[in-house]
């Protein structure tokens, strides 16, 4: 607990054999209540390396079901658990777990809602080997979707995130994509609810080991966190209606 509130760690987790006892020594479990991995069909041992840790909410789909399919799974559970503050923690150890209690401190404060742990503030993402078409493209999607959904993220694609259960009980996450898009229609339906989003300066590390999308997933996300853009700004400005904004 955390002044009173309940902390849940979740991890999507896909392939995360070789990088999962790294990300586990790193968290605090003096301010974690409970820790939760979802595995995605991984091919390798993750749940094997996951029970070895003693990691007790360790689920495993029975199928793949995406990215945003995970997520869903992670957040349900979490949930289910009473889940006060609860944060999403890729277990490839690309970012640190050492971040939690700065985020857990700014959702328990009652200051925001939902934090973002930002690779571009600062000069994280590349020192830590962010490819510089991927740097490039990430710079240029956070400019429009700034424009369009009237904001001022540093970026709108990190991986680590932090949510009060207020926010989690009052958008419809369970109606978004199962694929990578679904990071971004959250962030829809964050900003549709006036929810603010708070960012924090992360270091990130890319190495081999690390999950990453190839270079032709990562057209289609681009091309899809545009069109989701349009639609918020449609949906805000000019009251178009959109299913992912509905209660």
């Amino acid at each position: 607990m955390y002044n009173g509130k309940k902390i849940i760690v979740v991890m999507p987790a896909y392939n995360a054999e070789k990088t999962l006892e790294r990300t586990y020594r790193e968290l605090d479990f003096s301010l974690i209540d409970e820790l939760i991995l979802v595995d995605d069909y991984s091919k390798d041992g993750t749940v094997r390396e996951a029970n070895k840790l003693g990691i007790v909410h360790t689920f495993r789909h029975d199928f793949n079901k995406g990215y945003g399919g995970n997520q869903k799974t992670c957040y349900n559970k979490a949930l289910k658990l009473g889940g006060d503050i609860i944060i999403m923690l890729h277990p490839d150890y690309q970012y640190t777990p050492k971040l939690i209690p700065s985020m857990v401190s700014l959702i328990e404060s009652g200051l925001y809602d939902v934090v973002f742990a930002s690779r571009i503030l600062g000069n994280g993402a590349r020192k830590g080997g962010m490819p510089l078409y991927k740097y490039v493209a990430n710079r240029i999607l956070t400019f429009i979707q700034n424009f369009l959904m009237h904001q001022k993220l540093s970026e709108y694609h990190t991986g680590y995130r932090a949510y009060s259960r207020k926010v989690l009980e009052n958008i419809n996450f369970n109606n978004n994509s199962d694929d990578f898009i679904f990071d971004n229609e959250i962030v829809a339906q964050i900003f549709s609810k006036n929810f603010e989003i708070a960012e924090i300066t992360c270091p990130t590390k890319y190495f081999e080991e690390a999950s990453s999308i190839n270079f032709r997933r990562s057209l289609k996300y681009g091309m899809g966190v545009l069109i989701v853009s349009f639609r918020y700004f449609m949906h805000r400005t000019c009251r178009v209606p959109w299913s992912k904004l509905s209660t």
